[in-house]
């Protein structure tokens, strides 16, 4: 399936995520965290389309380094989930942003290491300043829609340490885990095919626990 970048596929994303009965947790033992996940011009092989924007984190960082990311991090205090995602943005891809191009949100998704993360859709005409900052990311990729309604994804893999199913989340020629495969799952699922599709049960591999 393939995506234009256009007015229609923005009014057509922030329409499905507005009717979207969102699920919102309140673990108070978890961080609060939030993701971006930027939709942006994209040129692929047969034109220009849509695409989403990810990150591979710098090889320094403490946790998770090397891995596909969505730009995001801890909710600071006096923040809402928006304000930190457009923080983020601004400090991992030197992306700015405003608030007027958020597009909606998804569901809190609770994660093993301890956070509570908000996915926060939003949209991003001009791209042309991004540029990693090195402290926290390697490298910016986008990748066209189309790859999040692949007829060959998600893969849901078992566990012996769980009984809730692993997402696995083909994407090019390389795959990612939980939680930014749920994440994005859902938001193909709610915003690119208008599908009420819950992740927050959707299990992420046992090296991601800590």
């Amino acid at each position: 399936m393939s995506f234009l970048f256009d007015e229609n596929l923005r009014m057509q994303i922030a329409g499905r995520l507005r009717a979207f009965p969102r699920e919102t947790l309140h673990d108070g033992a978890l961080k609060r965290a939030a993701v971006a996940i930027t939709v942006v011009p994209h040129e692929g092989p047969h034109g220009p389309g849509a695409g989403f924007l990810l990150t591979r984190r710098a090889p320094r960082m403490n946790a998770h380094a090397g891995q596909w990311a969505l730009p995001g991090g801890r909710v600071d205090k006096g923040e809402d989930a928006v304000e930190a995602a457009l923080r983020e943005l601004r400090e991992e891809i030197a992306l700015d942003l405003d608030p007027a191009e958020v597009l909606g949100m998804l569901d809190d998704y609770p994660t093993r290491s301890g956070y509570l993360i908000t996915p926060v859709v939003v949209w991003a005409a001009e791209t042309g300043g991004m540029r990693p900052n090195p402290d926290e990311v390697q490298s910016i990729h986008p990748f066209a829609l189309g790859e999040l309604t692949r007829p060959d994804s998600p893969v849901f893999l078992t566990i012996p340490e769980s009984d809730r199913p692993v997402i696995r989340l083909p994407l090019g020629e390389d795959h990612i885990h939980a939680p930014t495969a749920a994440l994005l799952y859902q938001f193909g699922e709610v915003g690119l095919r208008g599908r009420a599709t819950r992740v927050a049960h959707l299990e992420q591999p046992v090296w991601a626990w800590g």
